[in-house]
């Protein structure tokens, strides 16, 4: 099977699952005594939110758990351990889709996943503020009824709990740093751009999946879990500066979209870079044109960027990353237990990515 077809063939498998899930969480609500018009509403939004994506950060926590227990692929994990790791898999995505519901109120946002943002849907609205909580809710209700009695599972509680917060407190400097109706460029910095990155995107899309395959796996022991941390949280920074980066030069049909970060306001790693090698001069125009809507004022600001060569500095950040990742990674202690393979997976799937 090629690596495409292996892809899709594990996607496949994991949507498989998820169905079981929104069946187990209706009879939930069932013996709460809700009436049907309630289930149905959770029902719809469960199916509208969580599924539609790349799913990539679920399918990470099974990729990761295969490589972990020494299977040649998921289908060789028996059927009861392919869902339980599966189910922690669909917990990130429901975690995922509870962020984008609030964040795409927050943003104001028009579609999302091809389309309407969930409170755009008819006479969805502000109850999507209600209906978000419950996405999240699911997770620990799911947690409870299926590792209550595993010795890691408050390790698993805790996890979710702390990266939720981590998650939180970047888009809490995101939304104060770089509001969409407010430019002020004077509040970006890489500094705070590094923040942002790491704990909004870095956690919970890069090392929860790992983490929670780790403590299934019964390979959690601390100096472990930090061998993880110290590749995983710098390889989420490149993700999301490689993202920045395709965002202002990438070609929108490799990307599949057209880039809006610079009318959007965006705290992104191309203006910030900017801001630290522009002439006095050219941040004025960065000051009048950033975060304007219209094309005229964002071709000014994508020809400073070029002027200041910051496509050749960010493939210079990358060879210099991936090289410092590669370090770390060979260096890896796998007298516990840990396999090295997990990181290098993660970074094969980035390195040099045009999408």
């Amino acid at each position: 099977m090629s690596t495409s077809n292996a892809k899709e063939h594990n996607r496949t498998k994991f949507l498989k699952e998820f169905p079981k899930l929104v069946d187990e969480l209706k009879s939930i609500l069932t013996d709460y005594g809700l009436p049907k018009e309630a289930i149905t509403w959770y029902e719809k939004s469960l199916n509208y939110n969580t599924p539609g994506g790349k799913l990539n950060r679920g399918l990470s926590v099974v990729d990761s758990y295969a490589i972990l227990k020494g299977y040649k692929s998921v289908d060789d994990l028996p059927e009861e351990t392919y869902f339980k790791v599966a189910l922690l898999g669909w917990c990130i995505e429901l975690l995922q889709a509870y962020f984008l519901v609030a964040d795409d109120m927050m943003d104001k946002s028009i579609t999302r996943r091809g389309q309407p943002c969930w409170y755009r849907v008819p006479n969805v609205g502000e109850i999507a503020i209600n209906d978000a909580f419950m996405l999240e809710g699911a997770i620990y209700i799911l947690l409870k009824r299926h590792f209550k009695k595993e010795t890691y599972y408050v390790d698993l509680l805790e996890l979710f709990h702390e990266v939720t917060f981590q998650t939180e407190l970047g888009q809490l400097l995101d939304l104060i740093t770089a509001p969409e109706d407010h430019v002020d460029l004077s509040k970006f910095s890489l500094k705070k751009h590094s923040f942002i990155v790491i704990f909004k995107t870095a956690y919970y899309s890069f090392y929860l999946p790992v983490a929670l395959a780790m403590y299934v796996a019964g390979i959690a022991d601390e100096k472990d879990l930090k061998q993880a941390h110290d590749v995983l949280i710098p390889l989420g920074e490149y993700f999301q500066i490689q993202d920045d980066y395709l965002d202002c030069f990438g070609k929108a049909e490799d990307i599949g979209k057209i880039g809006t970060d610079i009318q959007d306001n965006k705290c992104s790693w191309v203006i910030n870079t900017a801001l630290t090698k522009c002439t006095p001069e050219e941040r004025a125009i960065l000051d009048s044109n950033y975060g304007v809507k219209n094309a005229e004022s964002e071709k000014k600001c994508k020809t400073i960027f070029n002027n200041l060569g910051l496509d050749k500095l960010y493939h210079e950040y990358e060879e210099s990353v991936a090289a410092d990742l590669r370090k770390k990674i060979a260096a890896i202690d796998e007298s516990r237990g840990f396999k090295s393979e997990v990181l290098t997976v993660f970074l094969n799937k980035i390195y040099k990515r045009s999408k």
